[in-house]
């Protein structure tokens, strides 16, 4: 991955550093010490973030944020939408695998479908924009990955409630979706599905989730779903690729599953503050 300039990476580590601590006021000799930056340099950072308001400069010579930044935060927090940041990468899978990619936001115990990016041979997908249908372990593998405690207690109020059979796969879905970042749905035999692997109205997925795939298999690939998180380790939303065009091998699902992966950790990690990683 790319990585940005010393300069900017300075003066983010700055900015970053004042906003976590709210209410106190920084001297130079303390951003000095604690950001581990020459006093030259960090002089002129100061400066000039306090020339275009980044920074106000108190009486004492201490540093605070100013309101040029105030006013950037209001904005950002009174406009910003996840979608935005989701939706470059949602046009990019959809246009290189030439599926649909949805993005749905888990309401209670219902998902709903908010934005969609399509390929050119999937426009007008059967299942529309808005849609909103009912949590089934099948998509609950990805929204509860990460905390066991919400795993449990969705289990205990499923309806209807999962059979044994159903609980392995979804304990073993789970684990593997904390593993490798995503998970495959398999259509069943027989069956047909919709977009996540569910039709509306139905009572249980027509899909499996493949936890064990050999690379030279073939597999009649669904859908791939993958989480992305915010800062607080919980799951904002979740991506599915939709529309596969024939069965897949265990190698090709892998590595689709490896990019929609991928992104959603893009994703993640902008929005948990933590930028590009390396």
């Amino acid at each position: 991955m790319s990585r940005s300039s010393p300069g900017v990476a300075r003066v983010a580590a700055i900015l970053n550093f004042i906003a976590d601590h709210p209410g106190q006021a920084f001297a130079l000799t303390d951003l000095v010490r604690a950001l581990k930056l020459s006093r030259a340099t960090c002089h002129a950072l100061l400066t000039g973030l306090v020339d275009v308001g980044y920074l106000y400069r108190t009486t004492d010579k201490t540093y605070v944020l100013g309101p040029a930044l105030a006013a950037i935060g209001r904005t950002a927090a009174a406009h910003f939408s996840p979608l935005q940041v989701a939706q470059p990468e949602m046009r990019s899978l959809a246009d290189d695998f030439d599926v649909v990619c949805g993005a749905y936001f888990l309401e209670g115990d219902v998902i709903h479908l908010r934005e969609r990016a399509a390929s050119l041979s999937h426009i007008g997908y059967p299942v529309p924009l808005g849609t909103r249908m009912p949590l089934r372990w099948i998509q609950a593998m990805t929204f509860f990955a990460r905390s066991t405690r919400d795993a449990d207690a969705w289990v205990s109020r499923a309806d209807p409630p999962l059979g044994e059979e159903q609980l392995g796969q979804f304990r073993a879905g789970l684990e593997f979706v904390r593993s490798k970042g995503y998970v495959a749905l398999l259509r069943r035999p027989g069956s047909e599905e919709g977009e996540a692997g569910v039709r509306v109205g139905t009572e249980d997925p027509p899909v499996v989730p493949l936890v064990d795939a050999d690379p030279q298999r073939v597999y009649p690939l669904v859908a791939l779903m993958a989480p992305i998180y915010d800062s607080r380790n919980r799951v904002m939303m979740a991506l599915v690729m939709a529309g596969f065009h024939g069965a897949m091998t265990g190698t090709s699902v892998s590595e689709a599953g490896g990019r929609l992966a991928e992104a959603c950790e893009r994703i993640s990690g902008f929005l948990a503050g933590r930028g590009e990683s390396d």
